[in-house]
């Protein structure tokens, strides 16, 4: 077969034994916009387990198809094999130990036989190595040999002729919760491929590290851009599977060609087992190259304002998205500074090689909201009000009226106060699609 050699040598490397179930119940749930499959869970074990990780019960699906697979590094699954241990003690041969491997999506499925064609891509990359906005072109994997098809730049969406020898596209990245990170809506548009090609898509959902938050400014449709497409809250709360419930039950998906209906796509979620919304959970590897560690996952949505503005966010340093300074803002307001120089995931940071001033949020406690106050205090305090936003800022804000609140010197509490009934009107939509 084709990736004989490779999977036997992944089968050397992760020493990968299957542990057999002793015993078994099921577990099933369906929501409006699409089904969650009936779930195999071992009954010895109650931990904790991602989509991914129920493998179980999604694998039937994919034997003797074609799959195409949407995922990059956050693709990965804590799989308990069994490593065999060498012991000099003449009277034991050997002895097992259960060990946690984590394992490439891609590598495990490819491991399982499964006939994986090739891997599309997000932003970022496969292999997580590109920068915010940068092209990512199509190419081949090295480690497998499978062709990758980039889901970021010119090609936001699967072509037909991509997915012609695909027979099922498997969906497995992890987001973070926020509106625009583009995760979601490259779901999106995956989705309304599969849809116009008839082609089933199987979500392998993992937990939203925000997912207890709801929080922002709604989008307005007249603002829809890849980095907000659809009419949510910044922190809409729900997990990737959820959304892409949602999604579907929503009918955000175009009408086809031939019909003012909107589209429906053949949507199966695998679901995490034993978790909650308010469950703390810490990311095993990092979601995107500008996203190292827990506190930057959860300021990320209260800080990425500011790349609407001439606000650094730490792009450039070792403290991404848990710091943030200026040249213009003034060195006697703040005890903080720093100075931005290319590194991995930024060959080109906002204020390259100038000094800044401003925060460091590195030890402050989570925050359970979407936080306006540092915005505030960099606008307010900023040397050129004229030059302090730029377009982006209502891409991001989704709506023009959060820049012109704050121009007009309007205070956290009065414009939080103007996000609640959008926000109510969210929650009531947003609870038909929650699976936890």
């Amino acid at each position: 077969m084709k990736y004989n050699i490779y999977r036997f040598t992944t089968l050397i490397s992760l020493l990968l034994l299957s542990v057999s179930c002793s015993s078994k119940k099921s577990v099933s749930q369906r929501k409006p916009g699409g089904d969650t499959m009936t779930l195999n869970s071992r009954s010895i074990d109650a931990t904790f387990k991602t989509g991914a990780e129920n493998f179980e019960s999604y694998l039937p699906l994919l034997e003797n198809k074609k799959i195409g697979i949407v995922t990059n590094p956050t693709g990965i699954i804590n799989y308990h094999s069994i490593e065999m241990i060498f012991v000099q003690d003449p009277r034991i041969n050997n002895q097992a130990k259960i060990v946690n491997k984590e394992v490439s999506i891609v590598d495990f499925l490819l491991h399982k036989n499964i006939s994986v064609q090739k891997i599309f891509a997000p932003e970022h990359g496969f292999r997580g190595t590109a920068d915010a906005g940068e092209l990512i072109k199509d190419g081949k994997d090295t480690q497998t040999g499978l062709p990758i098809i980039s889901l970021y730049g010119n090609n936001k969406k699967p072509k037909p002729e991509q997915l012609a020898d695909i027979d099922i596209l498997v969906f497995d990245l992890q987001d973070v919760g926020a509106r625009f990170y583009t995760y979601i809506s490259t779901l999106h548009y995956v989705m309304e491929a599969c849809a116009e090609n008839n082609i089933p898509l199987l979500v392998l959902d993992r937990p939203n590290p925000n997912g207890a938050i709801v929080d922002g400014p709604i989008l307005e449709k007249e603002y829809k851009s890849f980095v907000g497409m659809h009419e949510i809250p910044v922190l809409h709360g729900m997990t990737i599977g959820e959304y892409a419930q949602m999604i579907n039950g929503e009918k955000w998906l175009k009408p086809s060609n031939n019909s003012r209906q909107a589209l429906q796509c053949d949507l199966k979620v695998a679901p995490c087992l034993n978790y909650s919304h308010d469950m703390k959970y810490s990311l095993p590897v990092k979601p995107s190259p500008n996203l190292p560690n827990d506190q930057a996952i959860n300021l990320y949505a209260s800080l990425c304002f500011f790349e609407g503005t001439n606000v650094s966010v730490g792009r450039g340093t070792e403290k991404q998205f848990q710091i943030y300074g200026s040249p213009f803002l003034p060195e006697n307001e703040f005890d903080f500074s720093f100075t931005p120089k290319p590194n991995f995931g930024a060959k080109d940071p906002v204020h390259n090689g100038k000094l800044c001033f401003g925060e460091d949020l590195t030890k402050i406690k989570k925050v359970n909201q979407l936080e306006l106050k540092w915005l505030l205090i960099a606008y307010n305090k900023t040397t050129d009000k004229t030059v302090f936003f730029n377009d982006f800022f209502t891409k991001l804000a989704g709506t023009k009226k959060l820049r012109e609140q704050i121009e007009a010197g309007m205070t956290e509490k009065e414009i939080r106060k103007t996000w609640q009934e959008g926000l109510e009107q969210f929650k009531k939509m947003r609870q038909k699609y929650i699976l936890y």
